[in-house]
Formats: structure tokens, sequence, C-alpha cells
């Protein structure tokens, strides 16, 4: 199995040239009439380019265009980037967070342990999970945390190629407080390694929670086609890779479908597979984005086989298309309570409906959630099955953001079914066992 164990410690003499010569971030709102150039000057060391393009990300920022280009210690970057609406950046914190992002001086990759990794952290318990997508995967999920009196803070899922991965942030019910207790943890893991029938390691540890994503369907090779899924469910993506010869480069470009996070994944890929970036040319101005990168290994030398351009092409394709979306987009937005999730998601297993990416978050005590739904067969969901589940959830609380589907204008008071609860097998044999209790 892939696993990633390296640190980068940094000696005296490095320290002294980063103090010399910190990083240089500038917003220019003059040079272009349609974007923000952030541009960042700073000394070149592995990772720092995905730490800019990290925050870039994290601002939810879109970049249109950027020009990286880094000759021996030193890199320069511009980066033309628009709002979500496609506006300007005005705000000041840019710099701050780029500036604060360069300033670590520990970059690491996580290495990958069990198949349930539990870690307690002063705000929540940080839980991640692997397994082989299925629907009602997510639902089994959730009741077991419910029913263990865990609240579910934040939650990420990603599926591709029969890969499922997932990182929940939780705290405990009765306090509100990371859950600390090893017994209780155990019995936790316990239950979501029968759900998950997994055997592929996780770590514990937790870094950035898109990174993390991607590190682990990497190491379960979800970039092996097998027939399991076709590249036409998840968007065109167009990869090719060249060496350089005269110049001691590999090139790699990269066509697709335009979207947000684009860079991030690219830049994240190459570099957790110990590529560096050398130069890259990226323009994303209409539907299709395009990229240009020069690439060598980090010993320096540049792809020398084609088994390994056909694997980074392999695993770029999949970097992109795991978090392009597939299905019905849809939004739950309403007060946030305990099993909340547990039945939103039960509503769905039982009307046919699988997810195959969610994004779970709470903001002052409001539910913020996005759910991307297909049949049980993979298939486009029917108009009257959505229209169903929203007269379960409520229709002022479940809205559909696809234009595929039109939203009817009656509505009515927002509520769940209060129905029997149909257990699944995984449930069904948690209860006989005593595992978990009847609702």
């Amino acid at each position: 199995m892939d696993s990633w164990s390296m640190t980068e410690p940094e000696d005296e003499y490095e320290k002294l040239v980063n103090g010399m010569n910190p990083p240089r971030v500038t917003v220019d709102n003059t040079s272009s009439r349609r974007a923000t150039l952030v541009k960042v000057d700073s000394v070149n060391k592995q990772g720092s380019l995905l730490k800019v393009v990290q925050v870039l990300s994290d601002l939810n920022l879109v970049v249109r265009r950027a020009y990286i280009t880094s000759d021996g210690e030193w890199f320069m970057d511009v980066f033309h980037v628009v709002d979500q609406n496609g506006n300007k950046i005005f705000n000041t914190d840019v710099i701050e967070r780029i500036q604060q992002s360069l300033d670590s001086s520990t970059f690491k990759y996580r290495s990958l342990r069990r198949s349930v990794g539990v870690e307690a952290s002063t705000n929540h318990t940080t839980i991640e999970l692997i397994g082989t997508d299925r629907p009602g995967l997510l639902s089994e999920i959730f009741a077991v945390l419910a029913d263990q009196q865990c609240n579910i803070v934040a939650s990420e899922m990603w599926t591709h190629n029969l890969r499922m991965a997932s990182i929940v942030l939780v705290t405990d019910v009765a306090t509100g407080l990371p859950i600390y207790d090893t017994g209780r943890l155990q019995k936790i893991k316990q239950l979501l390694s029968y759900v998950l029938k997994g055997s592929t390691d996780i770590s514990f540890d937790l870094t950035h929670v898109d990174r993390r994503l991607h590190q682990i369907m990497y190491a379960t090779r979800d970039y092996d086609r097998g027939g399991a899924e076709t590249g036409a469910l998840r968007g065109h993506v167009e990869v090719t890779v060249e060496n350089c010869n005269d110049r001691g480069y590999t090139i790699v470009n990269v066509r697709c479908n335009d979207r947000q996070k684009l860079l991030f994944d690219t830049v994240c890929t190459l570099t957790d597979m110990q590529y560096v970036i050398f130069h890259a040319t990226v323009i994303a101005e209409g539907p299709e984005a395009y990229l240009e990168l020069y690439i060598r290994h980090i010993d320096g030398s540049p792809v020398s086989s084609d088994g390994e351009r056909q694997r980074i092409v392999l695993c770029l394709e999949a970097a992109i298309r795991r978090r392009n979306p597939e299905g019905i987009k849809l939004e739950l937005c309403c007060e946030d309570r305990v099993g909340l999730l547990a039945e939103v998601t039960r509503i769905f297993r039982e009307n046919g409906l699988s997810v195959t990416q969610a994004e779970v978050t709470t903001r002052d005590s409001k539910a913020l959630n996005t759910f991307y739904v297909v049949d049980a067969s993979g298939d486009q969901v029917r108009t009257e099955t959505i229209e169903a589940v929203r007269n379960t959830i409520g229709r002022t609380i479940l809205h559909v953001k696809d234009d595929n589907i039109v939203e009817s204008n009656n509505s009515s008071q927002a509520r769940f079914s209060l129905g029997n609860l149909f257990r699944s097998r995984s449930e069904k044999i948690f209860y006989n066992l005593g595992l978990i209790r009847s609702s």
C-alpha cells in the first residue's frame, strides 16, 4: 500500500535565510479590471506553492489565471482571483492568511494506519473513515454516531470509483466537549468498522481536510479505473504528460471543465506524489480550464518511464473527478439538533437515494448541509422522488439546487417523518447484539 512519511527539518542556515527574506505578499486591484492580482514572492522550499494555493482555496477565492515560476531558491507567483460572485477582492485578510501559511516551519505527510481513526483536539474529536461505497452507507454511519450520543459539528464525504472517504468532527452531546473516554471511543470505532467493512488503514492524524481526503483516496488506489466508474459521470478530463528533454522538465497539460479548487486539487496531488512544480500557467476564464505545469521529481530528475507518466495521468484524472459533483444537489438549512443528519439520511435511503458527496457545517446553531444524490443504481433521480423527499423532510428547509429539477412553489411546514425506523442489515445486527438502542 502507498503511504506518506516525510518531514522536512529546517536547519539553522535555512532559518536564517527565511528570517532575512520573509515572504512578500501584495494585493493589486489596479492592474486588472476583472480580477484582483495576488502576488507572492518567497524563499522557495518544498510545499510553499501548495500552502499558498491552499489558503486561496480556503478563502473560497476563484483563480481565473495563475503564473508560477521558481528558479533557484526563490519563487514568484501571480494569481488573478475573484470571489464566488465574480467580484474583485478588497479584504486585507488575504494577505495575512497567506503570510501566516508561509511562516509555518513544518510540512508533514501523514501515514495511513487504521480503517477508523479517532483523534481528540481541544474543540472536537476527529474521526476518519474509509470503505467501499454503497447505497445507504452515510445513513448507517450517522445512525451509529447519533446512537452513541455524538453531535456532528462538521463532516465532509467524497466517493469515487466505489471508494468512500470521510472526515467527521464530533463532540459529546451531554457536554459539548471532545470525547476522551477510551472505552467509549473504542466502541464507536468498533461499530463504525463493522459498518465500513474496510481493510484499508487510516491514520489518527488530521491535516487539512481536503488534503487529507485526497491522501486517503490515493491510498485506496481510486485512480485504478477497473471499469468501476466511467469518466462521463464526473466530467471530461484530459491529461497529457511529456518530457522536455532540452530543459530537463516533464510537462503536464490538463484540460477539463473549470470549477472551484481545481488548482488546489492539482497542486496537492503532484506534491503528495513527490513532484515539484517549477513553472506553471493556468487559464480558467471560461467553461474550460487549461493548466500547463513543468515538474520534476523532488530529487530534480524528470519523469523517466512510460509507466510513471501513465500513473501521473491516472492520479490527476482521479484527483479532479473525485471532487466533481455527481447527481442532484440538495441543500438543507435549518436549526441544528442532535440526530438531524441521521434522520435526513435515513429518509434519503428509504426513498432510494444514494449520497455521492456531502458537506456538513454548523454555524451559529444553524445546520448548513449540502448533499449530491443519485438513485440506488447511480442514475439521475426522478423528479417525483425528490419531491417526495422534500415533502417528508420539509420543503422550506430542503431545497434543490439543480437546473434539471424544477422546484414547485407549493410549500408546507418543515417536518420529519415519524414512522418506524427502517433498519438496514447492519442496524438490525447492532440492535440484536444490544450495541444500539431502539428508537
